[in-house]
């Protein structure tokens, strides 16, 4: 498991006084407001404020305190610690957990490692790329088990839940 995990991006600058507009990694805005502490380039920055918009977070972070400083922080990645990380209930994995896993079917082939994890409306997708690409949707009819710590996916054979 990662030691850090992406919460954010930097966007463009807000005001003038070094505020940053940081597009959200997270399912929910409202977890920017309880963080105190990030880490920008391996550097841990306090978080001074936080406001939000409706798909958007303001936040001023100490030590940026103009938008010719803040606009140097365009497009670098907010981290925080793992132990900081909202602890997920039963069954539920961070994104960055699941990227790089192996996937194999029951009964032992490896079809490749998760590549990506896409949200759609009703479910997740696992995208796959091994010797093939597969779309894998995450549903219990489908996903056997997840080990996060062995980094592996087990699945229903492709060909019973593709038809």
């Amino acid at each position: 498991m990662k030691d850090f995990m992406s919460v954010g991006q930097i966007g463009k600058t807000h005001g003038i006084k070094g505020e940053v507009k940081v597009f959200s990694l997270t399912d929910s805005l409202e977890r920017f407001k309880t963080i105190k502490d990030v880490y920008i380039d391996g550097e841990i920055r306090k978080v001074e404020g936080c406001k939000l918009q409706t798909d958007k977070v303001i936040l001023k972070i100490v030590g940026i305190d103009s938008i010719e400083q803040a606009e140097t922080y365009r497009n670098k990645y907010l981290m925080i610690k793992r132990e900081d990380a909202i602890k997920l209930s039963e069954g539920s994995y961070y994104v960055a957990d699941i990227i790089g896993c192996s996937v194999f079917e029951e009964g032992g082939e490896e079809l490749g490692k998760v590549f990506d994890v896409l949200n759609t409306p009703g479910n997740d997708v696992y995208w796959v790329k091994g010797k093939k690409e597969v779309l894998i949707p995450v549903l219990k009819d489908i996903i056997v088990s997840i080990d996060i710590d062995e980094h592996k996916i087990v699945i229903k054979p492709v060909k019973e839940w593709q038809e």
